[in-house]
């Protein structure tokens, strides 16, 4: 039942679902072995695991697409944007523009796929010695029609730059809040993509992760009316949402233009906000690929047959990088960042 601010909760399944403008979110949690020379788990330890339908969350680590190293060897999208946080462990990208990177540990990719773009993410066991755990979040934001084809573009919001708000409550409990795009009342977040829905002020697109210690207490702050504001939490025995106790894997549609009261279970809860103003555009997707209607769906299909949007200037499927990289960016312009 719910009530109120409250307009809906619901459990999570895989991927999330998600409200205009968002089109989908996937958390990935896998506590990865320690690593081989090749980067990947012992070979003995890939018996019997179905590549390609490696996605059973009762295992603790899946290999999803990759073949040798986890991940998602190289594939197409088209007309829409991610966004992906690391919380925690090491991802390899490679795309077709030449763009290459690897970001860990708190660090976030926003990708304006546009008119086209290949791309692969691996995920690369860089300890030898110790586990490599593995979460994040991919975050899918739809492009308004008029953006559909603009050029790709990618940009990384690394970890130490990205502000967190931190908030302690009457009772000493702490609350803090990593605003990956949107704002916190004067806490502005790094500028996305500038093609992105999220790039409008108005739109207010919010992305924030919320880790609140067990039993805090913080107010999520009103927004405007119209946005779609949903919250998740994915870690964390329950909390409470104005009055009401949500259990964990759950999600919850809250009103965009009221404060919202929470309060933390007996455990630190880990939350996901994804907030913004509706795109209210006909939506045609397929696979990777996000249009406006069915033909502008087939016509891109059609070209990516074509002309592989580009093609692919790796020598393999899933790069990876050298080890002597700890984090890293390559842009398509040629410009270098290593951390």
């Amino acid at each position: 039942m719910t009530t109120g601010k409250i307009i809906n909760i619901a459990q999570l399944g895989f991927p999330w679902e998600t409200q205009d403008p968002f089109l989908f979110c996937a958390y990935h949690k896998d506590d990865y072995p320690k690593g081989e020379p090749t980067l990947g788990p012992e070979k003995s330890l890939l018996r019997g695991r179905r590549i390609g339908s490696d996605f059973d969350p009762r295992q603790d680590w899946r290999m999803y697409h990759g073949e040798v190293i986890p991940g998602f060897p190289h594939h197409p999208h088209r007309g829409f944007e991610t966004v992906t946080v690391a919380t925690e462990g090491a991802i390899d990208h490679a795309d077709s523009m030449g763009g290459a990177g690897r970001f860990r540990n708190g660090d976030a990719q926003w990708m304006t796929a546009g008119k086209g773009i290949l791309h692969s993410e691996m995920f690369p066991l860089l300890n030898q010695e110790t586990d490599n755990p593995l979460e994040l979040f991919q975050i899918w934001l739809n492009l308004p029609k008029k953006n559909k084809l603009v050029e790709p573009h990618f940009k990384m919001l690394w970890a130490e730059d990205i502000p967190i708000v931190k908030a302690t409550d009457e009772h000493g409990k702490s609350t803090a809040i990593t605003i990956i795009a949107g704002n916190l009342k004067e806490t502005k977040a790094l500028a996305p993509t500038p093609d992105s829905w999220a790039a409008t002020p108005e739109n207010e697109v919010a992305i924030w992760t919320i880790k609140m210690e067990a039993n805090a207490t913080w107010t999520l702050p009103k927004a405007s009316a119209g946005l779609n504001r949903t919250m998740y939490l994915y870690r964390g025995d329950s909390m409470n949402i104005e009055g009401q106790s949500v259990p964990n894997l759950h999600s919850i549609q809250v009103k965009s233009d009221e404060d919202i009261a929470l309060k933390a279970g007996n455990e630190t809860c880990y939350i996901l906000l994804l907030q913004g103003k509706p795109i209210n555009e006909p939506v045609a997707k397929h696979g990777p690929f996000v249009m406006n209607t069915r033909a502008e769906l087939q016509e891109s299909f059609n070209e990516y047959q074509r002309t592989q949007f580009g093609g692919w200037p790796w020598k393999t499927n899933s790069p990876v990088h050298d080890l002597k990289y700890h984090r890293f960016a390559k842009f398509a312009d040629g410009r270098e960042v290593i951390k």
